[in-house]
């Protein structure tokens, strides 16, 4: 069956194709695939679901170097989401996508529906999310549109998020000039269902209803998935009506539908609208089943007038899904949908014929073969070029005020206090937050309900380690966040990812993602953390420049116990201090390459970033494992940015009490403190215990194989040090350091400076 054709009055359609993303040679294949040219409608659909952000034609041969299976994982890469194992019957389903075209042209709606967009991957499967998670990337403060852009941003999460009433818990915000064209907004959801009740979207069988349900159908987001598949230039601003618009209380709805729906045993299979919308829903269930699909759209649910099949099929409304029913249970899901106030029809079958066939008004609008679509996407092994290694760091002067240096490194934009950017944001709704951005805490802790359990979360990367070095940058990422929720007792299970780069069709951009990919895949199989979902965004750059390499990492780990968990804001006066880990290398006593003291303090961006030893970091993580599961530790902060200066400083604030540091006599103020105090080097923390229990901490860290040392001791009210028995070398108020590191970015964000 042919459809008939459905041609624009003035473009060929291969002038088309160009339009839509597609190359020639691309195009060429979609015609021999058909044997005949396709129709607008047909072409859409075609464009849509071979753009990058549907296909991953460009990164899809190097994902597979991930390790995604584990003892703990149900299901991992290739569904809406991964799930994982937590034990007693439950899973956790989580992950993290990024929305960073729509958010850059339209920052409130392209943030909030983000948002939308990553709780619809995890309910779809069957899980009540239970926390929300975001990793920014703005533009240096200074650019003309970074403030109006942060506050777009900010306000679409907090309003989306907070409507919904799903506590945002954590997330990482970093400002760097490499984004001033092009910012990042990647949101992370978990959630939790059980085990035995997990939906897949693999259409089962032909002969089945298919229902759509939600909002109605609009114009937002038609080529939302091409757009975010291109890069920006002097027209982005033009590409507004790419940008969906969202609706949070309608979304409570929907959840609230979708689980009620599921608990009724009427579904066989089910799909969020995202990407694509209808397009991509309906072939990824057809396509993942070994079915065809017939659809009448004129039953489509539509909140506009005279909407073509080309708008119904590409259109991004949000708030809308898709599920195949079981034989005779229409009646089932019209009363959930009935009760939640949503709208819904029975818009097709399943069929037994593995094509797509459309009509509207009575008329044969599209008829393509679904395999070209959901499984034969162009797939690329693009060229790529190592990376060329930075040179040599050499000697780095140390600062002349050191209370100076360390006040303006906690007031910079990446260490600032965010506090005006998560106080915006409903941290504790669902009653079970137990740590979050404001509790001090280096991953967000939400208890499993009604259960001494709770899930960790974090994200992280360091844009700044990968852009030097994309292999140990990759490296770090992952290792990061496996520190972040073993610093708060958690055992680590599972990431997801969000992989930011430029345009891959660049050697050297497709260098970055190849070698980050490589560190990150080492990372996850020496820590057996692995990777269950994610997300890969490319062609974030605008005029040819593109960003940072991001590959941010979302992670989750398990506390057996909620109330023995870790956290930095724990510090009690007359608790000594004590560095975990191997000490600081290098003739100036630590790592200074990409660090933030060059960055800040010198304008600097150079050298190698740290080095990361992965059976290092195993054998110091496993130890602070056991420290808080045994409740020897319960400060703990893992050294990351700025060093052990910032880390000591971030326990001294959080915990409003003062900490004197009293390096060993082989750290020499005038050679190797700078690299001690500021130095990055990697699988290292900071614990507090009480005095008498300090030597049972040397004993296992000596069992282990770990270097443990007292570097201190809390009290007073001022961050100080000591260096062989002179006068203090600095000593900071902490009231100072806190209006330092709290003042800046109310201020930025009320336009002083």
């Amino acid at each position: 069956m042919n459809a008939p054709p459905v041609t624009a009055p003035t473009k060929t359609m291969a002038e088309l194709a160009a339009e839509y993303g597609l190359k020639a040679d691309e195009y060429a294949v979609i015609v021999d695939r058909l044997g005949r040219e396709p129709n607008q409608v047909e072409l859409g659909i075609f464009s849509v679901m071979w753009s990058e952000h549907c296909s991953y034609k460009s990164s899809k041969r190097h994902l597979g170097k991930f390790p995604t299976t584990g003892p703990r994982v149900i299901c991992g890469p290739g569904e809406n989401a991964g799930v994982v194992d937590i034990g007693d019957g439950q899973a956790a389903i989580f992950k993290m996508e990024s929305h960073n075209h729509p958010s850059y042209i339209e920052p409130y709606q392209g943030a909030a529906t983000g948002v939308g967009g990553i709780m619809r991957d995890v309910f779809t499967m069957g899980a009540r999310p239970i926390a929300l998670l975001n990793a920014l990337r703005f533009g240096a403060p200074e650019h003309p549109k970074t403030r109006r852009l942060v506050a777009g941003v900010v306000a679409g999460i907090g309003g989306y998020g907070n409507c919904v009433g799903v506590p945002t818990v954590g997330g990482e915000t970093n400002f760097h000039p490499g984004y001033d064209g092009n910012i990042l907004v990647n949101a992370m959801c978990v959630g939790l269902a059980d085990a035995d009740k997990i939906f897949y979207s693999a259409a089962p069988s032909a002969g089945l209803p298919v229902v759509y349900f939600g909002s109605k159908t609009g114009r937002d987001g038609i080529h939302g998935a091409t757009m975010a598949s291109a890069e920006f230039d002097e027209a982005s601003d033009e590409k507004r009506p790419t940008v969906q618009v969202g609706d949070p209380f309608a979304e409570k709805l929907l959840i609230e539908a979708t689980l009620e729906l599921m608990a009724t045993g009427a579904v066989a299979a089910i799909q969020d609208m995202g990407a694509a919308g209808l397009t991509s829903s309906s072939v990824e269930m057809a396509g993942k089943g070994g079915v065809g699909v017939e659809l009448d759209l004129d039953a489509v649910p539509q909140r506009e007038t005279g909407m073509t099949a080309y708008e119904m099929m590409l259109s991004e409304s949000q708030e809308r899904m898709l599920a195949i029913l079981k034989p005779g249970r229409e009646a089932d899901g019209y009363r959930v949908f009935e009760k939640w106030g949503l709208d819904a029809a029975v818009i097709g079958k399943t069929t037994d014929t593995g094509r797509m066939v459309l009509k509207h008004h009575g008329k044969l609008v599209a008829d393509v073969p679904l395999a070209p679509l959901f499984d034969d996407a162009p797939l690329y092994d693009r060229p790529w070029i190592e990376p060329k290694p930075p040179a040599p760091l050499g000697e780095v002067p140390s600062p002349v005020d050191w209370a100076d240096a360390i006040t303006t490194l906690l007031a910079c934009p990446d260490l600032a206090s965010k506090r005006w950017l998560w106080e915006q944001y409903d941290r504790h709704v669902m009653a079970d937050t137990l740590a979050d951005s404001a509790t001090a805490a280096d991953a967000g802790v939400v208890r499993v309900h009604g259960t001494k359990k709770a899930l960790a979360v974090t994200s992280d990367c360091t844009p700044r380690y990968v852009q030097a070095d994309p292999y140990e940058g990759g490296k770090q990422a992952v290792a990061e966040a496996w520190r972040n929720l073993t610093a708060v007792g958690a055992d680590p299970i599972a990431i997801t990812d969000n992989l930011n780069f430029g345009n891959p069709e660049r050697p050297e951009i497709m260098g970055q993602i190849v070698r980050a990919i490589d560190g990150m895949a080492e990372a996850c199989r020496a820590l057996d953390f692995p990777v269950v979902s994610g997300n890969v965004s490319l062609y974030n750059e605008t005029s040819g420049v593109g960003i940072p390499p991001t590959p941010t990492v979302g992670a989750v780990g398990l506390l057996a116990d909620s109330a023995r968990r870790a956290g930095y804001g724990r510090l009690k006066a007359g608790e000594v201090l004590i560095l975990v880990g191997e000490p600081g290398a290098g003739e100036q006593g630590g790592h200074l390459g990409q660090s933030l003291y060059l960055r800040e303090l010198l304008g600097r961006e150079e050298g190698p970033p740290p080095p990361v030893d992965l059976a290092r970091e195993r054998r110091t993580g496993d130890l602070i494992r056991g420290l808080i599961h045994d409740g020897v530790a319960r400060t703990v902060h893992d050294l990351a940015d700025g060093g052990l200066i910032v880390a000591a400083a971030e326990m001294a604030l959080a915990s409003n009490v003062g900490a004197v540091l009293t390096p060993d006599a082989a750290v020499d103020p005038g050679k190797t403190l700078l690299g001690w105090l500021f130095g990055e080097d990697q699988a290292r923390y900071l614990i507090a215990v009480p005095a008498d229990r300090a030597d049972e901490v040397y004993t296992r860290a000596d069992a282990a194989g770990v270097p443990a040392e007292l570097i201190g001791q809390a009290g007073g009210c001022e961050l100080a040090l000591i260096s062989g028995g002179r006068e203090p070398l600095f000593a900071i108020d902490l009231d100072d350091l806190r209006t330092a590191n709290e003042g800046w970015m109310p201020a930025y964000m009320d336009g002083v400076g």
